[in-house]
This record gives C-alpha cells, sequence and structure tokens, in this order.
C-alpha cells in the first residue's frame, strides 16, 4: 500500500477516536486512550520498517513516550470504581505520565545531536534556556505557585508537570534554532506544541478533559504521520546549520524572555495578587545573565566575522595575483588559517578536479556528482568518506569540510572546478562553513583565471611557433621510419624547387651525399645524435645545413624533426673569409700566418722522408722611392707584379708568400739538394730582371735581395725564418739585385748589428748624440768662416762611436729623421750662441748634413723653417749638405724643396764631389750653391799632374757657374798652398783642426788669430 493511503488511513482512525472518546461514556474513554496510543506506536514501527532510518533509538523513544502517555493517561483517569478498589492507581498513572515527559524530551535530544553533528552551539543553548527560563517564571507565577496552597499531598505532581512541559519545551526550542526542520520534525513539533498548550490550558482551567485528551491525540497523530513520511530518515542525517546570527524569530524569543519579569510584576499589580519577589528576582537574574552571556557571544562573533572578512580579503587579493595553482594552493592555506582561532591545529587540502575519466574511483565519481549537484554549499562529513588521498591527509581529524568549487557557463562544460577540504576540531569547524563557501569561490575563480590565461598562452604559442613555422626560410620536415616526408614547411618548395611531402628525402639530396645521408638518419634513429652544422647539396646545388631530432615517441610529431638552413651565401663568404685570413688581400699569395704554418707541416714531412726544406725572404730594394716619387698606386702595381714574378718562378709544390710591405717570402720543399734552393733563388732574381709594364704603359724594373736558408742549417720554423732574414741582411750589405745564403759565421756580426740598431733607437729617443764642429777655413786669410757640424755618438760602453759606424744602420732603419731633426736643432741653438757673441763682421755659418730620407714625409721645409725660427738666426747662416749620390736619379721632390729653402737664403752644398759628366751636368741645373771637393782628388794635386788638372778645372768650372768650392782633407801645408794658388777660396781638414766642442769652436773664432804658421 502506497505511504500516502496509510498515512490517510491512520489519520482518519485517528480521528475517528478522538470522535469516539469524546461521546463514550468515562469509563470507557481510557479504553479509547489506550487503542489511539497502541494505533500510534503501531504506525510508529511501520514507518520505521519502511524508511529505515539510520538510527532507530529516536523511534524507539518516541513509542516509549506515547506508550507511558497512554497508559499513565489511562490509569490516571480510570473509572472511580477501578481506582477504588486499586489503589494508587491514579499515582501509578501520573507516574508513567511525567516518565513520558523525559522520554520524548530524549527524543527530540537525539534528533538535535544527530541533526548537528554532535556541533556545541553555544548560541543557540543560550537561547533557548534564555526562553525557557523565562516560561520557567510564567510557569510559576500563573501555575506552580497559586496551585501550591491547594495540593495538599500532591504537591510533586503540581510540580512535575509544569517541569516536563519546561523541559520539553527548551529541548523543542533547542532542536527549531539549530536545524531547518523537514516535514516529519515539523509535523512531530507541531504535536509537541499542541501537547504543552494542552497542558497550559488544563492547569490555567481553561480546557476541559476532552479538550485535553484531544490534544494528545493530536501528538500520536504527529507521531504516527512522521514517521510514515520518507523525510523521517533526513532526521538521522547532520542538517546544513542556519546563518549565524539573530533572526527576527529568536529576536522575538529572547525579546519575550526578557520582558517575562516586568509582565509578571505588570499583571500581578493589576490582579491585586502578591507575587514571589523571591522566584522573580531569582529567574530574572538568570535570564539578565544568560542575555548578558549572549550578547557577549554576539560581540565576539561580530569580532570574528570583522577578522574572518579581512581574511577574505587578504586571501581575495593573494588569489587575484596568484600566477599558478600552487599560489593558489598557498594562498588557500595561509586565509584558512586566518579564519580558524589562533593556533588550531588543521589541515587543508585543495584538490582540482580531474577530466580525464578511469583515473578516479567510483566513491570519488559519485562524490563529485553530488559536488556538481549541490553548488558551492559546503556540508560537513566524516573524513573516512571522503577520496582516500585526500583523506589520508585528513586523518588527524574525525570531521572535515567539503565545499565544492563549482562556477557555472565555464567554457570546458564542467561546473565543477575543484573541492576545497577543511579538517579541523569540530567546534572550529561549525564556525567556518559560510566562510569557506566564499573562499571556496574565489579560488574556483582564481584557478579558473590562471587556467583560461595557460590556455590563451597556450593557444598564442601554438599561433605564434605555428606563423614562424609558416614564415621562416628555415625548412622543417617530418621524416616516417621509410625516411619519406612526411610534413615540410612551406619553405621548402622555394628551396627544393618541388614538392617534397611524400618524397624520400635522399631524393632531394645530391646523388654523391644520398649515402652519407642515410648514414646519418640512421644514426639519429639509434640515438647517437646528429653531428651539428653537417652540410648537404641538393641537385641544383644548394648547400643546406643539417640539424635533427627523434622525436618519435612525442605523440604530435612522431617522426624525425629534420631542420635544413640554406648557407650556400654563407659557406662562400666563410670561404672567402678563410682566404682572406691566410692569404694576403693584394697580391693574393699565402700571408705570413699561412706560410707559417706550410713551412711547419713541410719540416714534419722533411722528417719523415729526409727531404730538404729551404725558406727564402726576398726584400725589394729602393721600393721607398718608388712610392715617394710615383705614389702608392704605382707601388702596388709594382708589389702585384712581384708577387707574380715571384709565383712563377716556383715549382707547384713551393709557396710564395707575402709577409708585409715589400717583404716577400718563398717556401720550397721536397727537394733533395740544398742547391735547388739556391737555383730557385736564381729564377727568381732572372724573372724580376724583366721590366714590369704598369697600367700607364711605363715600365719599373724590380731589384730585390734574398735571403737563403735550408733544413740543414736550422730544423723549426722560427730558426729557418730568423736565418733566412739574416741573410737577407747580408745580401743587402753586399749590394743590389743578389742573394746570399746563410753562413753560421755571419750570425755574430749580424746580431751585433741589430744590437746596434736597437742601441740607436734607444740613443735617439734618450738624447745620447755630441755634436763637434770642424771649422771652414777661408784659405787666404787663414780664419774660420763656418764650422760643419759633425754627429758623435756617446755609447754607455763604447764610449764615442764615429759616424761612420752607425750611420748606415741609422740610414736603412729611419732613425736617421729624429736624429737629423736633432742635429739641426743643436748647431742651429749653438751658431746662435756664437752670433750673440762674435762682432757682426766675423759671424760664422754652420753647415748640416742631411739624408734623402729627410726628405720624405715632406715636412722638411717646415722643420728647418721652425728650426731657424726657434733658434733666431737668418737662413744665411745655414748651409744644408747633401751627397753626390742625390745627383744621380729622380730626387724632383727633393730639389723641389731645395729650391724653397735656397730661395729663403739657405746655402745648398754637394759633399764629396767626384766632378763626373754626370754631375757635372746635373749642377747646371739644380739649386745649388756649394760644392766641395772630395779628400781622394785633395790628395794627389801635388804628386800627380792629370789630378792636378783635374782639380783646376774643377775649381774653375765652379767659379763660372758661380759655385764656392770648398776642398775637403787639407792635412799638409803643401796642399793648402797649391789650392789657394789655383784659386779655392775655402777648404778645411786636420791641418787646420779637428772636430771639436762648441765651446772650443767659438774660442778658436775669439782669438782672432791665423790657425797655422
Amino acid at each position: 500500500m502506497p505511504p500516502r493511503w496509510v498515512a490517510a488511513l491512520f489519520g482518519g482512525w485517528m480521528a475517528v477516536l478522538a470522535a469516539l472518546f469524546v461521546v463514550v461514556p468515562e469509563g470507557a474513554q481510557s479504553v479509547v486512550r489506550l487503542v489511539a496510543g497502541a494505533g500510534a506506536i503501531a504506525v510508529v514501527g511501520l514507518g520505521v520498517r519502511r524508511n529505515r532510518p539510520g538510527r532507530r533509538l529516536p523511534w524507539r523513544l518516541l513509542s516509549a513516550a506515547i506508550a507511558l502517555a497512554a497508559v499513565g493517561t489511562a490509569l490516571y483517569r480510570a473509572p472511580e470504581s477501578l481506582t477504588a478498589r486499586v489503589p494508587g492507581l491514579v499515582t501509578a498513572g501520573a507516574v508513567l505520565v511525567t516518565a513520558g515527559y523525559p522520554a520524548l524530551a530524549g527524543m527530540l535530544f537525539v534528533l538535535l545531536r544527530r541533526r548537528t553533528g554532535g556541533a556545541r552551539d553555544r548560541a543557540a543553548m543560550l537561547d533557548a534556556l534564555t526562553v525557557t527560563a523565562g516560561a520557567a517564571l510564567l510557569a510559576w507565577t500563573f501555575l506552580i505557585g497559586p496551585n501550591l496552597p491547594r495540593t495538599g499531598g500532591d504537591l510533586w505532581m503540581t510540580v512535575a508537570f509544569p517541569l516536563g512541559d519546561l523541559l520539553l519545551l527548551g529541548m523543542l526550542v533547542r532542536l527549531l534554532i539549530s536545524d531547518r526542520p523537514v516535514f516529519a520534525a515539523r509535523v512531530l513539533g507541531g504535536g509537541v506544541v499542541l501537547l504543552l498548550l494542552a497542558d497550559i490550558g488544563y492547569e490555567l482551567s481553561l480546557f476541559e478533559v476532552p479538550v485535553v485528551a484531544v490534544c494528545r491525540f493530536a501528538l500520536y497523530t504527529a507521531a504516527g504521520l512522521a514517521a510514515l513520511h520518507p523525510s523521517m530518515a533526513e532526521l538521522d542525517e547532520p542538517a546544513d546549520q542556519p546563518a549565524p546570527g539573530l533572526g527576527r524569530g529568536r529576536l522575538a524569543l529572547l525579546g519575550f524572555a526578557s520582558m517575562t519579569a516586568p509582565a509578571v510584576l505588570v499583571v500581578s499589580m493589576v490582579r491585586t495578587e502578591k507575587a514571589d519577589l523571591t522566584v522573580v528576582a531569582g529567574l530574572s537574574a538568570i535570564t539578565f545573565l544568560l542575555v548578558l552571556v549572549r550578547m557577549a557571544g554576539i560581540m565576539t562573533g561580530h569580532r570574528q566575522a570583522l577578522a574572518r572578512e579581512r581574511a577574505l580579503r587578504e586571501a581575495s587579493a593573494a588569489l587575484v595575483s596568484a600566477a599558478d595553482n600552487e599560489q593558489v594552493s598557498e594562498a588557500v592555506r595561509t586565509a584558512v588559517a586566518h579564519l580558524l582561532p589562533p593556533d588550531t591545529p588543521h589541515a587543508v587540502v585543495l584538490a582540482v578536479t580531474i577530466a580525464q575519466p578511469g583515473l578516479l574511483s567510483p566513491e570519488a565519481v559519485a562524490q563529485a556528482a553530488v559536488d556538481r549537484s549541490t553548488g558551492t554549499a559546503a556540508r560537513m562529513l566524516p573524513t573516512r568518506d571522503v577520496d582516500w588521498a585526500v583523506s589520508t591527509r585528513l586523518h588527524h581529524f574525525a570531521l572535515s569540510l567539503r565545499c565544492p568549487m563549482v562556477l557555472t557557463d565555464r567554457p570546458t562544460g564542467d561546473p565543477l572546478v575543484g573541492v576545497l577540504h577543511v579538517g579541523a576540531p569540530m567546534p572550529a569547524l561549525a564556525g567556518l562553513q559560510r566562510a569557506i563557501e566564499v573562499l571556496a569561490t574565489q579560488a574556483a575563480l582564481a584557478l579558473e583565471r590562471i587556467g583560461l590565461s595557460q590556455e590563451v598562452i597556450r593557444r598564442n604559442s601554438e599561433t605564434y611557433f605555428r606563423t614562424l613555422v609558416q614564415k621562416t626560410s628555415d625548412v622543417i620536415l617530418i621524416v616516417d621510419e621509410d625516411d619519406r616526408i612526411r610534413y615540410a614547411s612551406p619553405s621548402a618548395l622555394a628551396v627544393f624547387d618541388d614538392e617534397p611531402i611524400g618524397r624520400r628525402m635522399t631524393a632531394l639530396i645530391h646523388r654523391a651525399e644520398r649515402t652519407r645521408l642515410t648514414e646519418v638518419l640512421a644514426a639519429l634513429r639509434t640515438g647517437e645524435g646528429l653531428q651539428e652544422g653537417l652540410d648537404f647539396r641538393t641537385r641544383a646545388d644548394v648547400v643546406l645545413e643539417m640539424h635533427g631530432q627523434d622525436l618519435r615517441r612525442d605523440p604530435t610529431v612522431g617522426g624525425l624533426v629534420v631542420t635544413l638552413r640554406d648557407v650556400t651565401e654563407r659557406r662562400r663568404l666563410e670561404a672567402e673569409l678563410t682566404h682572406r685570413v691566410f692569404h694576403d688581400a693584394m697580391t693574393g699569395l699565402a700571408n705570413r700566418v699561412l706560410f707559417h704554418d706550410r713551412l711547419g707541416h713541410a719540416l714534419q714531412r722533411g722528417a719523415r722522408d729526409g727531404s730538404v726544406v729551404g725558406v727564402l725572404f726576398i726584400d725589394l730594394d729602393d721600393f721607398k722611392k718608388v712610392n715617394d716619387t710615383l705614389g702608392h698606386a704605382a707601388g702596388d702595381q709594382l708589389l702585384i707584379g712581384v708577387a707574380n714574378r715571384i709565383a712563377g718562378a716556383l715549382r707547384a709544390d713551393d709557396t710564395a708568400a707575402r709577409l708585409g710591405g715589400d717583404e716577400f717570402a718563398a717556401l720550397v720543399e721536397n727537394v733533395q739538394d740544398p742547391g735547388a734552393v739556391e737555383e730557385t733563388a736564381q729564377r727568381i732574381l732572372a724573372a724580376l730582371a724583366e721590366p714590369i709594364r704598369m697600367d700607364d704603359g711605363s715600365e719599373l724594373t724590380a731589384v730585390a735581395s734574398i735571403g737563403i736558408t735550408t733544413t740543414p742549417e736550422a730544423d723549426t720554423p722560427d730558426e729557418l725564418l730568423r736565418q733566412a732574414d739574416l741573410a737577407l741582411y747580408v745580401a743587402k750589405g753586399a749590394g743590389k739585385n743578389q742573394w746570399r745564403r746563410y753562413q753560421a759565421h755571419l750570425h755574430g756580426a749580424m746580431v751585433e748589428r741589430l744590437e746596434l740598431r736597437s742601441a740607436l733607437d734607444h740613443a735617439v729617443h734618450e738624447g745620447h748624440f755630441l755634436l763637434a764642429y770642424q771649422p771652414i777655413i777661408d784659405l787666404g786669410t787663414d780664419e774660420p768662416v763656418g764650422f760643419e757640424a759633425l754627429v758623435r755618438w756617446h755609447h754607455p760602453t763604447r764610449g764615442v762611436v764615429a759616424p761612420a759606424e752607425f750611420l748606415e744602420v741609422a740610414e736603412e732603419s729611419g732613425l736617421v729623421v729624429p736624429m737629423g731633426r736633432w742635429v739641426l736643432d743643436q748647431a742651429l741653438h749653438t751658431v746662435a750662441q756664437w752670433r750673440r757673441i762674435l762682432p757682426r763682421a766675423h759671424q760664422p755659418f754652420v753647415s748640416v748634413n742631411v739624408s734623402v730620407r729627410q726628405f720624405r714625409d715632406g715636412a722638411f721645409v717646415d722643420m728647418v723653417e721652425q728650426a731657424l725660427a726657434y733658434a733666431g738666426v737668418p737662413p744665411q747662416a745655414l748651409m744644408l749638405e747633401l751627397t753626390e749620390s742625390v745627383l744621380d736619379g729622380d730626387h724632383e721632390p727633393i730639389w723641389a724643396d731645395l729650391a724653397v729653402l735656397r730661395d729663403l737664403g739657405v746655402r745648398v752644398a754637394i759633399d764629396d764631389f767626384a766632378a763626373s759628366s754626370s754631375a757635372l751636368g746635373n749642377v747646371r741645373r739644380r739649386p745649388i750653391d756649394v760644392v766641395k771637393i772630395d779628400k781622394a782628388f785633395v790628395d794627389g794635386v801635388v804628386d800627380d799632374p792629370h789630378q792636378l788638372a783635374l782639380v783646376a778645372g774643377l775649381i774653375n768650372l765652379a767659379q763660372a757657374l758661380g759655385l764656392t768650392v770648398i776642398a775637403e782633407g787639407i792635412e799638409d801645408p803643401a796642399h793648402r798652398d797649391l789650392l789657394a794658388r789655383l784659386g779655392c777660396p775655402l777648404g778645411q781638414g786636420y791641418l787646420y783642426s779637428s772636430p771639436v766642442d762648441g765651446t772650443e769652436a767659438l774660442s778658436q773664432m775669439t782669438d782672432r788669430l791665423p790657425l797655422v804658421a
């Protein structure tokens, strides 16, 4: 039979019994009471069997309460004929009825414990006690107190029934405050309320016995209907806790309880009855204290609410800034710690939903379904009932708070983001539910935001890399196990000029490299890796640099990923740069680095096979003159021509190199006789003997000196190069256009020459030079008219060194330029001092020797002008001497500078004049003022008639050309007298004075005496 039909039949049956109770005689009413109680007990048992509650104890207590009330009421209201025969029957009935109240209260207490899950709701308990205290005051004032004088010997019944009602009232209020009652609880509560009203009405004499009995029938009916309704099973499960705080109903109850004492006093005054002030004061004090404690709890709850609100705000800020799930979990754990009272043990588990099926247990799937249906409502569960992975972390606590994190309208379709579990002691969890629900919602939003952000980043990354692959110039291929191309980036079409997808990769590579490519791909599959930077040529000779990675286990790829980059131009540039690194840019010959490297390899091969290795150092003679006279462009053309000639004179196995400037080298290897190296040097000289045609049609002849050495003399590259360099110095010292081979006995002399050059360089920069002055004499008066400045080197260990020992080295090294500048400045400074001391009529000039190299930088004229201005002497006080070699060759820039200086007043002299036909011809058309006759001609004028005639003709020719003649090397009076008779105006030599310092030269002029007797 359906439950509704059973409930309807039971309700109708109880209505019939109530009507029957009213109409039957008083003696039969007890039977009706028993039948009604028995029927209610039977229906409660039927409801328990049908609905199967978790615990049957509450319903057993309810049946016991009904039985006690029915039997007790039947005995208490038994007919007088029966009570007269059975003494104490009424008292027994009263005891049974009174015992029914604790049984019914116990039933309510058990339901309360089950519904609240054992939580201690202090506020609800205080509210229930406050209401009960107010009701107790009313009961005492209007029920117990007025009836005490009239009770006689039944005092306990006068007190017991009101106390039972107060007990039921307190338990009922406590249950209603702490629960959101289901239908069964509401029906049962209604029956209890009717019972209380009937008892109060009966005690106040407002109701008659039938009315009270009908109200008890209503309680029985409510018990049966509650047991029959399916919701009775929910009374055995923890219920959702009502919102904390004071609602309107609870506030009305507290107001009623607080106003009870004033109301009692007012009613007593109106009725002119004297109230028991002691009881009123005591119960009023109890009520007041309960209200104070309740208000203190409200203030504490308010402070906790503020603290939780602050903790939730901080958690919200932390969750907004969280960048990943770990930071969200950390923010949630921190927030829960702040939401709970200080030092409360707890544990937090934030479980994120796993989308993959088959990874969750059936229990976890069932719980997830409940979570999706309940939304974000938190519920208290035994820790053993949650997922085992979560329960292992919460096993220290019997109960845990489970709060689903649910968001509607998620892109994934599943509203469940995760579940927040909090384990803590029961009292701490009771007030945490609402805050945890807010925190869970915030955490769900944070997790969703992070998930969406990661998804956006992932999609953007995929789009980014897809765009890169589509737009990159590199070719990206995915190759399967058969070396077939399964995927190719769009750039592959431009590189291979054909669609590569579906073709074997070897078909796209040059035929000569297909075997190597197959081996490389096989090695990549076996895990040997791929050598970086492997180059392969396509059929169109495009050079591709290959990189590869084995991604066959990656489900998104499933093959070899091969990246190809077109490096054709790069490899060409690399080859060109490599060639430039090891070759001379202008001539194309090997440079010093490559030459040294090949020399080392040649020595290694020679040591193995016993062959001879030769090194030739080649230096062009007077190449500087070409740059100075014809310009650097012509010099470069000459160097290129020389390089071609040297390379053409060598064998195929030999190496020609340009070491820098006008220095070349040749490496001769794979020969058995050192004489073959000398033959190579002779071929080079012969090749250079032919004129080299320039771009403008002119021809130049390159003259070179060559130094030779071979492995019998040395066996290391550096030693061979050093020996060839020393041999080159020997060749240059021996003259031009020849070669010399290194000889061990020349080593000491060359080392000494190099040491001299180094010391000379130091002397130039440190000023270790002296000037000596040799007078130039007027042969007619034997008085000095000028002095020739002669440089002397004051060596720190060798003493004073004569010019003949170091001038050649200074000329070769270029040190003659700074040394000549110093000589000019010092000589002009000395003559300036002389001219300030001597009278105007006897002021001498100074003659300074200059080198051709001093004119090369083009600043010689400026240097002379600055020196004259700094010394403060007129140009006429300076005479510049040049050797006769300047008259030979093309020295037009030098003669142009000398012409400028001659126009200023500086005189120009030719030293060591030999009176050759070419010299005489050049003297006529050059800016020359003085010629100095060489000492070799002066020595022969007395004994050799031909020499005498030559000198006489030279003096006459010079006078005819307007030139002044100075005879050098006069050491004998006979020479002086003969030269004077020939008309030579000036002379100098040891007959008059050796070179002296500036002070002694000044004394020779101030004495104003003839220098010879």
